[in-house]
């Protein structure tokens, strides 16, 4: 798993018909199943008079499929929520979700037409999507004598470290968090005070 991947930066939403059904795909941030859950029940709200609000997301790093979910909401089965989620999966964008509302316009679209419309919404809004980066940060713990605290600051901004909590005792106790990956080379750094 890597320590720093993408993440939606915020909602997008994009629009499209297809033989007089209007599609709106929705995506945006989810970073564990209650964040996804909320999404997709706030979107099905706002469209609570659709046909179908179907839906997908992965809420781990991009690629991980350990945390998933997907729904066809009433289309055939594996129409929907299946191929969505394939291309979330596949998206390079970690901790996302997205729901796919339908508004029936009269015309089936069979299930190779409904595969091709709920994948090309999530892949238009893929597009645009709009992605920060999300690192992951670990915490450790350390005693300093007074005297270091000056040097293992500044060893602190080298590695982008933060320290968020110190206790002034005989000694200094720096609770530090700081970005996964970099512990080690952090530790062989302060080890000398």
């Amino acid at each position: 798993m890597s320590e720093t991947f993408l993440i939606p930066a915020r909602r997008c939403r994009v629009f499209e018909t297809i033989s007089r059904s209007r599609f709106i795909t929705t995506i945006g941030h989810a970073a564990d199943d209650a964040a996804a859950k909320q999404f997709i029940g706030k979107i099905s709200s706002e469209f609570a008079d659709a046909s179908h609000n179907c839906w997908a997301y992965q809420t781990g790093p991009p690629g991980d499929t350990i945390s998933i979910g997907m729904s066809d909401d009433g289309e055939p089965h594996g129409t929907a929520g299946r191929p969505m989620l394939t291309v979330l999966i596949h998206a390079g964008v970690g901790e996302i979700v997205s729901v796919v509302t339908r508004y029936f316009g009269g015309i089936k679209l069979g299930k190779g037409g409904l595969v091709r419309a709920y994948t090309s919404g999530v892949k238009q809004a893929l597009e645009q999507l709009p992605t920060t980066y999300k690192q992951e940060f670990e915490v450790i713990t350390g005693l300093f004598d007074y005297r270091h605290l000056r040097e293992i600051r500044r060893i602190c901004r080298t590695f982008k470290a933060r320290i968020v909590d110190e206790v002034y005792a005989e000694r200094i106790r720096l609770e530090i968090e700081l970005p996964a990956g970099t512990r080690q080379a952090f530790e062989k750094e302060v080890s000398r005070f």
